[in-house]
């Protein structure tokens, strides 16, 4: 994908093409006779290049080029995509794909990390939200496109990769050095926390994302009975497809507007609602979401958060809200064109502004303060014993805070979310 510095994009890198992709079999409206005068400068620029450029350049090559410097020039998701890169994307949306499993975008002529996918050579490797790529196997990415460097970081698996990274406080590069791999994101992950609690981690919206939701609720529904409430983790899920989105929120709606979308072409003005019926009936809900959280990940936290349905929970989204629709030109190529932005059910723009949390908690390392020794009854020598059997819940107890100072220390956001779906399964049941 081609883009400016300065711009920012969420493009999955093998790598894979995770913005929300919409056919389009509509073409824009006339829009009057092209201008002459603007193509006489063209051709003549064309000409220029083609017999005064140092290396010969054929015809095909010049307009490929003039196509994607004019897409690289809209935004940093509109790009062209010839026959590798088209077949890239329908793999992406499938959830299977080879590389390192980074979602990228560009900033300052350098690749940024937006995210890195769960349980990829990125992620085990240690590369993180934020960190910015400089160098490729010793080669400077300074000037080069970001689709030039998604090509540099391909490759068989099993190949290793150099990558120099510079990371927030650090004074000089780190040096990591990957090995690549078949990337098959699993999409939906869930499990029981806390006292009956339900998490369900959703690391990227692919086609079969929404019905292994509702797969994961059905089964966190007899895994802790009875169920009290959920967690979404949305954290670094740079979106993907957006039916699957839409289903994952419709599931938790009872009614309503989840999003909506305006644009230019007769296609691309659209509503998507909710049918009746939670699933979970209205059980207490808590989303997670941080600056990796883009596109897909925003129209379900925002809808939810819309409707009252879920507090959301982390720090502020990526601020993904545009709409790229993949407009054929022949049978091998296509481009990549936004076509529209979305809208949440209360028209807020998710366009560069992200979605804001209702309770802020950044991502920091918590190391719990050790209470000074204290004597209780319990510590009595002859003391009386609890008739209901208070000493053994003691016991209890206390294995629990263990564990909860362990999810402090690992997920200060996790806890807080679990703390707050406490108090809300409580003033439910009350």
């Amino acid at each position: 994908m081609r883009i400016n510095p300065m711009r920012r994009c969420a493009a999955v890198l093998l790598l894979s093409l995770s913005p929300l992709l919409a056919a389009q079999d509509t073409a824009p409206e006339a829009q009057g006779p092209l201008p002459l005068d603007d193509l006489r400068i063209f051709t003549r620029v064309f000409d220029d290049i083609r017999s005064g450029y140092v290396e010969e350049i054929d015809d095909a090559t010049l307009f490929e080029y003039a196509i994607k410097g004019m897409l690289s020039e809209l935004d940093p998701h509109s790009t062209y995509l010839d026959a590798s890169h088209f077949d890239d994307l329908k793999e992406n949306t499938s959830g299977k794909y080879g590389g390192l499993g980074i979602e990228v975008g560009m900033e300052d002529g350098f690749v940024k990390v937006i995210a890195p996918m769960d349980d990829t050579p990125a992620s085990k490797a240690g590369i993180e939200a934020g960190d910015l790529i400089v160098q490729i196997d010793g080669e400077s990415i300074k000037g080069k496109s970001l689709a030039e460097a998604i090509e540099r970081m391909r490759g068989e698996k099993g190949s290793k990769i150099e990558l120099k990274v510079m990371r927030a406080g650090d004074d000089k590069p780190r040096d990591f050095t990957l090995v690549r791999d078949h990337i098959k994101v699993t999409s939906v992950r869930s499990r029981v926390v806390g006292e009956n609690f339900g998490l369900i981690r959703i690391a990227q919206f692919q086609i079969p994302t929404g019905k292994d939701f509702i797969a994961a609720v059905e089964k966190l529904k007899t895994e802790a009975e009875p169920l009290k409430g959920l967690i979404i983790d949305l954290r670094n899920n740079p979106g993907g497809v957006l039916r699957s989105s839409v289903t994952v929120a419709d599931a938790l709606l009872d009614g309503g507007q989840i999003v909506y979308t305006e644009g230019r072409l007769k296609g691309s003005n659209s509503e998507f609602d909710a049918k009746p019926g939670d699933i979970t009936d209205g059980l207490p809900l808590v989303v997670l979401i941080n600056g990796g959280s883009a596109s897909a990940s925003e129209i379900v936290a925002g809808a939810w958060q819309d409707h009252g349905r879920a507090v959301v929970l982390g720090t502020r989204s990526f601020g993904k809200g545009s709409v790229q629709s993949v407009l054929p030109i022949n049978k091998d190529k296509a481009i990549k064109l936004t076509t529209a932005l979305y809208f949440t059910p209360k028209g807020r723009s998710i366009q560069a502004q992200g979605i804001e949390p209702d309770i802020e908690v950044e991502r920091v390392r918590v190391t719990a303060v050790k209470p000074r020794a204290r004597v209780s009854e319990a510590d009595l020598s002859g003391h009386l014993g609890n008739r209901n059997g208070g000493e053994n819940k003691a016991k209890d107890r206390q294995a629990q805070q263990k564990q909860k100072l362990k999810l402090l220390e690992r997920d200060n956001q996790l806890y807080e979310a679990i703390n707050i779906l406490k108090g809300l399964a409580l003033l439910s049941k009350r």
